[in-house]
């Protein structure tokens, strides 16, 4: 019997990781492979992400990422540590992922503003238009957060390649009866689109955004109505070529049954990071 999950070091006393990977997806294609190493070297954990492995967990890092790293991928999800979040690692065909919809789940406010600041930063350095959908409180703190690593808010607005949008207002375009309207909800997307659109010249291409329409659902007893625009916003990323940030408190899951919302989270997510 094959297993459907593998735990691995890339530091094993007779045989190179790495190479007992490539060894395990040869012998046993559909068990999925995580590695769980002291390494943090982004050339080793391209390496090991290289073999076809699903995930990547610094050993410093299991007590709060091995069990979210296990449930994302057993549910198709790759996973890799929350300290290598600013770097971009390959698949097995040694091509960028085209899409990325990744969640971080966190348990301080403070690490979710610099994980979106991080996030928002890389991606208007690379030249892409950034679409910021946060709640009011987080506004301020993600603004001084940008301005602190070097980027010019004021001039990215008036620009509009940072565009910024109060979580409560667009939920309020797009929500009927507790539940996302799918006509309203793209009809919102496409009108962001189209000022990301605008702002785009030969030197601004691609789209980032940070968002929580999602979470905010989820705080309010929403579970259904917070994966469904999820999905909502997937859908969105796929068909704009957009790299979405979301952030949960892990605060806000307590419980079996908020466990079985967790995991429908992570499985609506390309990766996923917890800190």
């Amino acid at each position: 019997m094959n297993p459907d999950l593998i735990l691995l070091d890339v530091g094993l006393p007779n045989l190179n990781g790495v190479e007992a990977a490539r060894l395990i997806r040869r012998r046993s294609p559909n068990s999925r492979i995580i590695f769980l190493s002291q390494n943090s070297d982004l050339d080793v954990v391209q390496a090991a992400l290289s073999t076809g492995a699903w995930g990547y967990v610094r050993k410093i890092d299991a007590g709060r990422e091995l069990l979210p790293a296990m449930d994302a991928v057993l549910g198709g999800k790759r996973f890799v540590s929350s300290c290598f979040k600013d770097h971009e690692f390959t698949d097995i065909a040694g091509e960028k992922v085209a899409h990325r919809h990744e969640v971080q789940f966190y348990s301080d406010e403070q690490f979710l503003l610099d994980a979106y600041a991080r996030f928002i930063t890389l991606g208007l350095k690379s030249g892409c238009v950034a679409i910021v959908v946060v709640t009011e409180s987080h506004q301020d703190g993600l603004v001084s957060r940008l301005k602190t690593q070097g980027v010019d808010v004021d001039a990215a607005t008036q620009q509009g390649t940072y565009i910024q949008l109060d979580v409560n207002k667009a939920l309020s375009t797009f929500m009927v009866n507790d539940m996302p309207d799918s006509a309203r909800f793209f009809e919102l997307v496409s009108g962001l689109m189209e000022s990301a659109g605008k702002a785009a010249r030969q030197d601004h291409h691609g789209i980032v955004a940070c968002g929580e329409c999602s979470p905010v659902l989820w705080a309010e007893g929403k579970a259904d109505a917070a994966i469904r625009v999820e999905q909502l916003w997937d859908q969105a990323g796929k068909a704009h070529g957009v790299d979405i940030l979301c952030g949960y408190a892990l605060s806000s899951f307590h419980g079996e049954e908020d466990a079985n919302v967790f995991r429908s989270i992570c499985a609506e997510h390309s990766a996923v990071f917890s800190q």
